[in-house]
């Protein structure tokens, strides 16, 4: 078993550590990394909102949508009530999002430095790959 470590980057900024995933093969595609990842975040997310010690939730690669992201929100002036009201987020429709988002350019994945191009490219597994997810920003007006 390989522990590979997942890295986000903005671009014009650091990257930084997000999360260390547990792989089982030599070689792994680029869907299933995004599946393993995305299954991962909403597990953890999930467990925290099962906690009564609820401190800072784990960033998405996929932020919620509509209800999900409303319930979810919070604010400092009704934090505890938010907190009360939050839902389980569907991993499996994160997911989706997030391949639909890999195919449509909102981000890309750097395999030891070198970009994936499809979901079903495959990669070999070590303990030194580099797995970064480059996250895009959306240009205000455009």
């Amino acid at each position: 078993m390989t522990q590979l470590k997942i890295h986000d980057e903005l671009l014009g900024r650091s990257k930084e550590a997000v999360l260390t995933i547990d792989c089982l093969t030599e070689k792994l595609t680029v869907r299933e990394l995004i599946r393993q990842r995305i299954y991962q975040e909403v597990d953890d997310y999930n467990r925290q909102l099962d906690s009564k010690k609820q401190s800072e939730f784990p960033k998405l690669l996929v932020t919620p949508t509509g209800v999900e992201s409303l319930l979810n929100r919070e604010t400092r002036e009704n934090s505890e009530k938010n907190r009360q009201r939050r839902q389980k987020i569907n991993w499996e429709k994160q997911y989706e999002l997030a391949c639909q988002g890999f195919n449509s350019n909102a981000f890309f994945v750097l395999v030891d430095d070198r970009q994936a191009e499809d979901l079903e490219e495959s990669f070999q597994v070590a303990i030194d790959t580099d797995l970064t997810f480059v996250k895009l920003v959306p240009l205000v007006g455009g």
